[in-house]
């Protein structure tokens, strides 16, 4: 069954322009790169995050953001939310404490996908 996450992907209409804006939010250059589909890999264990050209999503695939939300560890959730702002994401969440050290925050990429950050003690404590 289920034993981690092995990668996350999301779509881009303009491929290009999200691999450089991703490189930009994640201080790395994409490690693997193919027509239609980059790839990195981020933080200690080396997460993939994978970008689709938005013209190989499935034909019902919604083009508002939605779904499940996958949670990026990040040290201080303001200053993320700050930054990602900055670069163009629009606010989807502000930042929400959620008890015992969990805040949890989230915006919409440039390119509609969602981006969920929050800093977890149980994460940093493996780390």
């Amino acid at each position: 069954m289920l034993q981690g996450m092995s990668n996350v992907n999301v779509y881009a209409a303009d491929l290009e322009a999200a691999a450089r804006w991703y490189a930009e939010v994640l201080g790395v250059e994409p490690y693997h790169v193919t027509p239609g589909y980059v790839e990195f890999r981020v933080g200690p264990d080396e997460d993939e995050l994978g970008i689709i050209d938005a013209r190989y999503a499935p034909a019902d695939e919604p083009r508002t953001p939605g779904g499940a939300v996958l949670s990026w560890h990040v040290d201080d959730p303001q200053a993320a939310l700050d930054r990602l702002v900055a670069l163009g994401a629009t606010q989807r969440q502000p930042v929400t404490p959620r008890g015992e050290g969990f805040v949890t925050a989230s915006v919409v990429d440039p390119f509609d996908n969602v981006l969920g950050f929050m800093s977890n003690p149980h994460w940093a404590a493996r780390h």
